[in-house]
């Protein structure tokens, strides 16, 4: 195995993004938490309010022998709807936009043309920002890992995240671990 490289990306909710995210194949950490923002070490009950700047994010650590970056964010544009300014389903504010957070020029770049090819093979145009990584701040202990154990008993989660992991399956099936 490879190195592991870093991701950051935001989707939404980091429950959903990051339910997808522990299902790809050569993605062997995901974590919640918050990015983007001016509040250090923001709480989630802050980061809800929408006045901190955070996004809900999910801080990847993959295999790049086995996924790449432009893999990983043909995979995200492709389970949350980028089209989407500051919202997804029913979560709408700032700390759900649609973002990615390069953390180098080459992911920049990659961020560009993933963008680019999304909006080229689909009708609508991704508002999808491309942000300067800023601070990490780990989302609270109950956050992590939320799908695995709380999410399964949680009505919101059971609506949103089985959407998005058929959407995974479907369209990346060659990436999904078995």
């Amino acid at each position: 195995m490879a190195e592991l490289q870093t991701a950051i990306v935001a989707g939404g909710c980091f429950w959903c993004t990051e339910a997808v995210f522990n299902d790809v194949v050569g993605v062997e950490k995901v974590g919640s938490g918050y990015i983007g923002g001016d509040v250090e070490n923001p709480t989630y009950k802050q980061v809800c309010s929408g006045d901190t700047g955070h996004a809900e994010a999910v801080k990847l650590a993959f295999d790049p022998d086995t996924i790449s970056h432009a893999e990983i964010l043909d995979v995200f544009l492709g389970t949350h709807d980028p089209t989407q300014l500051n919202r997804q389903g029913n979560d709408v504010g700032t700390q759900y936009r649609s973002a990615i957070f390069p953390l180098d020029d080459a992911q920049r770049e990659e961020a560009e043309a993933a963008i680019a090819r999304w909006n080229e093979s689909n009708d609508g145009t991704a508002v999808t920002t491309i942000e300067e990584a800023s601070t990490w701040y780990p989302a609270e202990d109950y956050h992590q890992e939320y799908w695995e154990g709380e999410g399964q008993r949680n009505p919101y989660c059971l609506a949103t995240i089985p959407p998005k992991l058929m959407k995974l399956r479907k369209s990346f099936q060659a990436k999904v671990k078995s």
